[in-house]
């Protein structure tokens, strides 16, 4: 169990930080489609020959389907929005957005997959994360000294955070046809493919990449990226979907962190207030999750 704790620990570290490694190198005048393009094609050279090493076939059929759907949802959209976001708040402003994912998902799930009720623990935790939200956007603080667009921010990092719960249900929704590994390399080469389209279309070739750009790039392909969804799968295969999911705790309190103590982030009244509120949306609804896990165990 030591290990899948220090794999959780990794991973949550790697995707806190992502954050404030996209701000240093859009300090550096790199533009956020080019380092979302660039941190992704790392990763998708990492995760190939991964899974060459593996002798993974190429899949087919429904994997395929998956992995380019995940290209999409989970990979192109979020990383574009995000990172446009992060011009116009800090680090731990996004990060906080990231918890709502899982509440998201849930409401999704209701609609589109048979047995994912929405519970009045999922709702009460639904009304309190969007009151976080509410209040995020609301309060104007951004977590930056100047030029901060808080509201701005706030929605591309929600549709972000739709995309990832719109392709997280998708999965799911063909859980049992494939194997996670199968469509990891398709999610991340189609969703390399379509940012690279997209960055070129709007901003060109790619300009202000010095060494600094680089080396904070190659961290984020792989310390942000590569790692922690690699360890994100091992710790499927190993422990509930409910315990991999504590990530979720982790990463917005490790973003914020990361923000105030490497970039000098200013941890606002507004930030701190719906970032709470956000999270005990999350814990109330992950409470009626182990319920429902706990009550269908009970009932085998």
């Amino acid at each position: 169990m030591r290990r899948v704790w220090v794999a959780l620990l990794v991973a949550s570290f790697g995707w806190g930080t992502a954050g404030v490694a996209t701000r240093v190198v859009l300090d550096d005048g790199v533009r956020p489609f080019t380092i979302a393009t660039v941190r992704a094609a790392i990763a998708a050279v990492a995760v190939v020959g991964f899974l060459a090493v593996r002798r993974t076939a190429m899949p087919r059929g429904i994997p395929l389907r998956v992995g380019m759907v995940m290209g999409i949802t989970n990979l192109a959209v979020p990383y574009l929005t995000s990172n446009v976001a992060l011009e116009h708040a800090s680090a731990g402003f996004v990060g906080v957005t990231t918890a709502l994912i899982p509440l998201l998902t849930a409401v999704i799930a209701h609609f589109f997959l048979v047995g994912e009720r929405l519970s009045a623990f999922r709702v009460a935790g639904l009304i309190a994360g969007f009151a976080g939200v509410t209040l995020l956007l609301s309060s104007g603080d951004s977590g930056l000294a100047e030029s901060g667009r808080p509201v701005l921010a706030g929605v591309l990092s929600l549709v972000g955070v739709v995309s990832i719960a719109l392709g997280g249900v998708y999965a799911k929704r063909h859980a049992g046809g494939y194997d996670p590994f199968e469509v990891t390399g398709i999610h991340f080469v189609s969703g390399t493919v379509i940012m690279a389209i997209v960055a070129l279309a709007v901003e060109g070739a790619p300009v202000g990449l010095g060494a600094r750009s680089w080396a904070v790039l190659l961290y984020m392909g792989i310390g942000t990226t590569f790692i922690p969804f690699t360890l994100y799968y091992w710790m499927l295969r190993r422990v509930s979907a409910t315990f991999a999911s504590t990530a979720g705790y982790l990463v917005p309190p490790i973003a914020v962190a990361a923000g105030i103590i490497l970039l000098s982030e200013r941890l606002e009244s507004g930030i701190v207030a719906g970032g709470a509120l956000i999270l005990a949306g999350v814990v109330i609804g992950d409470r009626a999750e182990r319920r429902g896990l706990a009550a269908a165990a009970r009932a085998r």
